[in-house]
């Protein structure tokens, strides 16, 4: 039996940190499935139409990672696309306390999805896509924080803001 996992985010923008655990996560499962979150509540950097984009060009040598959006619950997206496992990202403390809230949350609200929480490597343990953006924002370097094409559109998208 295939055993298919959602690792799910805003990835705005994607790092090298995410990257890591969409590598990992598609040497343990089968099929991963890599899901932006649509909220209409958020104003993103990067559409999300930008960061599926630069998604699939991170991870085009992964033939069974694929990327998509969605809204709505995260479980009720898993159970459509036949997802058994959500992969969650934590690197310090703070992150373990929200995720377990929420994994606690998405347990409730369907016992068929179980969530896995996986540590970033230890080179990405500090990165978040919001320090890359604040970093580059102040004119600092974000080289070996993204995936080339993603510092290129960052630094485009900065010229023209």
């Amino acid at each position: 039996m295939e055993t298919r996992a959602v690792y799910p985010g805003s990835f705005d923008p994607v790092t090298n940190g995410h990257i890591d655990l969409i590598q990992r996560s598609a040497a343990l499962f089968d099929k991963v499935v890599v899901a932006i979150l649509r909220n209409a509540e958020k104003t993103p950097f990067f559409t999300v139409e930008e960061r599926v984009e630069m998604l699939q060009e991170a991870i085009q040598d992964l033939n069974n990672v694929s990327v998509t959006s969605f809204a709505g619950l995260l479980v009720d997206f898993a159970e459509q696309i036949g997802a058994s496992v959500i992969v969650r990202g934590i690197r310090a403390v703070s992150d373990y306390e929200y995720e377990l809230q929420m994994a606690l949350m998405n347990r409730r609200l369907s016992n068929r999805v179980e969530t896995v929480f996986m540590l970033p490597a230890e080179a990405y343990s500090f990165l978040s896509s919001k320090l890359v953006k604040e970093i580059a924002q102040l004119g600092g370097s974000i080289h070996g924080f993204v995936p080339a094409e993603v510092e290129r559109r960052l630094q485009l998208k900065l010229q023209t803001k």
